[in-house]
């Protein structure tokens, strides 16, 4: 598959450097990176799904950028502190080089460009398949984009572009709130996040292990500092794809349910049958998660208890035992 807006780009001026390491922000799994010679590309994702898939198509992936580039792409995340901060690490890794910004409408290419306008010379832009592309020479200019990890309003560090980065979503608060006090001996936090469940359950009655999974580095990274417990273990996976290290006894939940801007319940599914196959037969889950998603059915194929035992307006909380022999 074409890159069409790199190709295009290519075509009215972007010179790729005749040597040197290219950098690419935040490609997903995907993203066509022709024409850039792979052997020189390294590109930079903390997500696991996507991280895993590029090495997987033969690129150099890393969690973080090591630097120095020649040539740096920033493929436009939704987040905007996170679009800033990815730009401004572009900026500062390519001296003397060039930083290319490439976006879709719906990620906010238009305001970053008219943002970088007011501090730079933009070449291009070339507006193709609902999105732009645009470049500059690297400068300090976007020093100040730089956004660390830092506390939020409850006081929890968090990272650009994390879920709920700036609180503590209303529905892991409410799945906290309504779990009992006992949960069992070893218990897993799957999309653990920055650890706003994990950390609020360390002091439920017997518990000897908590296992968080997540698939992004950089929350990951948040809940490490965060949580401070010898019985806590942190793993960087793909839940879906995660081998436990132990039978666990109970798993807590609040799944994600998109990747885009739709909905998309297969991913919480997805949560569900891993989740499955690492209870004991008498392990239990409770997960929470938007009152239209449809979970209770995929619930009932895995276990044979499925009760909704607490929630609100817009949120269930949802209780599945006894699960069905594998």
């Amino acid at each position: 598959m074409e890159n069409i807006r790199l190709s295009l780009a290519l075509e009215a001026g972007l010179t790729l450097p005749a040597e040197g390491a290219i950098a690419v922000f935040r490609p997903r799994a995907d993203t066509p990176l022709d024409p850039l010679p792979r052997t020189r590309v390294e590109a930079i994702q903390s997500f696991a799904p996507d991280h895993t898939m590029l090495a997987a198509r033969g690129y150099t992936v890393v969690t973080q950028e090591t630097g120095p580039y020649a040539l740096s792409i920033v493929c436009l995340p939704r987040a905007k502190d996170e679009a800033r901060d990815l730009i401004a690490r572009a900026m500062a890794a390519t001296p003397n080089g060039t930083v290319v910004i490439d976006g879709t409408k719906t990620d906010g290419i238009e305001s970053v460009l008219k943002d970088m306008r007011k501090r730079t010379p933009v070449s291009g832009p070339i507006s193709k398949a609902h999105g732009k592309i645009f470049w500059c020479a690297a400068s300090d200019a976007f020093a100040d984009w730089r956004k660390l990890p830092s506390k939020n309003a409850d006081g929890y560090l968090t990272a650009p572009g994390v879920f709920s980065a700036d609180k503590m979503d209303r529905a892991s608060k409410l799945l906290v709130q309504t779990l009992p006090q006992k949960l069992g001996r070893r218990v897993a936090d799957l999309g653990a996040g920055w650890g706003y469940i994990s950390a609020n359950i360390l002091d439920r009655d017997g518990l000897e292990s908590l296992h968080l999974v997540e698939a992004e580095a950089n929350a990951l990274d948040c809940a490490r500092q965060t949580i401070s417990d010898d019985r806590v273990r942190f793993h960087w996976a793909d839940v879906t794809r995660w081998h436990h290290p132990e039978i666990m006894d109970a798993v807590v939940m609040n799944p994600p349910f998109h990747t885009s801007r739709d909905a998309d319940p297969t991913i919480g599914q997805a949560f569900i049958r891993a989740a499955h196959g690492m209870l004991s037969q008498t392990g239990k889950l409770w997960l929470v998660a938007n009152r239209h998603l449809p979970y209770e059915s995929t619930l009932s194929d895995f276990f044979n208890e499925v009760s909704e035992i607490g929630g609100d307006g817009s949120f269930k909380v949802l209780e599945a035992a006894r699960p069905r022999r594998r």
